[in-house]
């Protein structure tokens, strides 16, 4: 008993499994398996069928290209998925076969699958056998140049949006800041390279409005309110968040520009920069309201009236 206990567990310990599909239309004709390992490993394959040929004989054709790739890897207990029911229950023996088509691909898989030391069929609605599925009709619809090579398709999950990695890269480029020259100013006195006495003078009367609290620069307004410089980065994430954003109502640059000031920051071309992305919104170009007023001012082609005797 024990003896019979441990080879069961060898057993699963080597089971993998293999989702197959097939797809025919149109366009075309694919196949598509994945072998998935126990640890959840994913080995997908595909293949473009240059041939003419019916959706169950692409069925089979799918699963004997994923039966073939579990010989090369040696694999000895094998749990085969498909969304045939028709190749799965063949397979299993409790259909006949009688298309003559098909009895030759039942023939040989019975024949390949005496390499395994297991092997069991079962059908899998086809919502979750989405990745064969995908494989499958992937190499039906495209166009493949018979001496090219396609290579191995790799999926990776992203857990961020992209234009977060880009931010971080941004980030780490944006080395000069708008502000830097008066942010030297205010904490150590201190000039840029090579600045004239006119320079010098300017930069004291711009750092007579700037305030250091810590490593941060404020700009204080003429009410005496402190509004938080920041960079191009955070301008950029400040315009789509006012503009667009879960609070956002595709404001004009203006009153885009005053929102920003209430919630206490600034940045040196803080109007313009609103201004330009209200313009290039592409849904403010579509929804919104069509403008009737001429691209230029008329003028007048007639001579004065009444003419003068």
């Amino acid at each position: 008993m024990y003896i019979a206990t441990m080879e069961k567990d060898s057993q699963e310990c080597h089971l993998w499994k293999l989702n197959f599909d097939g797809a025919s239309n149109a366009v075309g004709n694919g196949i598509g398996a994945v072998l998935v390992s126990l640890n959840g490993d994913h080995y997908p394959f595909t293949s473009k069928l240059d041939f003419d040929c019916t959706n169950n004989m692409a069925e089979y054709e799918a699963c004997i290209m994923g039966i073939c790739a579990a010989i090369e890897r040696k694999i000895k207990v094998l749990e085969v998925y498909g969304d045939s029911a028709l190749v799965i229950y063949q397979l299993k023996g409790e259909w006949k076969t009688r298309d003559p088509k098909l009895i030759n691909y039942r023939r040989l898989v019975l024949e390949l699958i005496k390499e395994f030391d297991d092997i069991t069929f079962c059908y899998l609605p086809r919502d979750e056998n989405q990745m064969a599925d995908a494989l499958a009709t992937l190499a039906s619809m495209i166009k493949v140049n018979k001496q090219e090579d396609m290579k191995p398709i790799q999926m990776s999950i992203y857990e961020a949006p992209a234009h977060c990695c880009n931010i971080e890269e941004e980030e780490k480029k944006d080395d000069h800041l708008w502000y830097q020259n008066i942010l030297r100013y205010v904490k150590s006195h201190e000039y840029p390279d090579q600045a004239t006495e006119n320079d010098k003078s300017t930069l004291r009367g711009l750092a007579s409005d700037y305030v250091l609290d810590g490593e941060i620069l404020y700009k204080r307004r003429k009410d005496q309110v402190l509004l938080r410089c920041i960079d191009a980065v955070e301008a950029k994430q400040i315009l789509e968040e006012v503009h667009e954003g879960v609070c956002g109502t595709h404001a004009n640059g203006f009153t885009m520009a005053r929102q920003i000031i209430r919630f206490r920051y600034y940045w040196s071309t803080m109007e313009g920069d609103c201004i330009n992305y209200a313009k290039k919104c592409h849904k403010c170009q579509i929804y919104g309201d069509k403008i009737h007023v001429p691209p230029s001012p008329f003028h007048v082609m007639t001579s004065p009236w009444p003419f003068s005797m």
